[in-house]
């Protein structure tokens, strides 16, 4: 049955894509340069909120900034989610927590974001990500984790992969 609402969820967002490419090609042959452009925000991952309308096609069927979203119950509208700045943090070692605290981003206060534990979702702090690029790790072997983000090394420096671990170190 779930493959079933699956596969319908598919091909209604087919339908709505082509009817979108649709109107876009048509207002675009008259002379009306007026497109229709999707609404901010994505789909949440989770349906958490009471939908505002069922059996949408496209986000124009919603009312306000509500988006058209395919959950298993149908397409239906609600508030979009919107993804934050920053980078999650990697796992430093075991799972975390099996819970589902957030969904997205947009459950979090302030800058944090809904990050995979390693089991489920909770609020993280993100760690920003400088500018360039990591070498090729080569020479002596370092095995250890000296930084797990950028923001843990001085000035310019990233965190880079070395061969068997991570160390802070210029880019290139």
């Amino acid at each position: 049955m779930e493959k079933h609402w699956s596969a319908v969820s598919a091909l209604i967002l087919t339908l709505c894509a082509f009817l979108h490419f649709q109107l876009v090609f048509a207002a675009a042959a008259d002379g009306n340069l007026t497109a229709i452009l999707p609404k901010p925000g994505h789909c949440p991952r989770l349906l958490n909120v009471v939908p505002s309308h069922k059996g949408c096609v496209c986000d124009e069927d919603c009312p306000a900034e509500h988006k058209c979203c395919v959950f298993d119950c149908g397409a239906v509208c609600v508030p979009p989610a919107f993804t934050k700045p920053g980078v999650c943090p990697r796992r430093r070692w075991g799972s975390g927590m099996c819970a589902e605290f957030c969904s997205n981003d947009s459950d979090c206060p302030n800058d944090e974001k809904c990050c995979h534990n390693g089991c489920g979702h909770e609020c993280i702090a993100p760690y920003i990500v400088k500018k360039g690029r990591c070498a090729l790790p080569q020479g002596t072997p370092m095995c250890a984790e000296y930084c797990y983000h950028d923001g843990q090394c001085p000035g310019e420096q990233k965190c880079c992969r070395t061969t068997c671990g991570h160390a802070c170190s210029e880019p290139c």
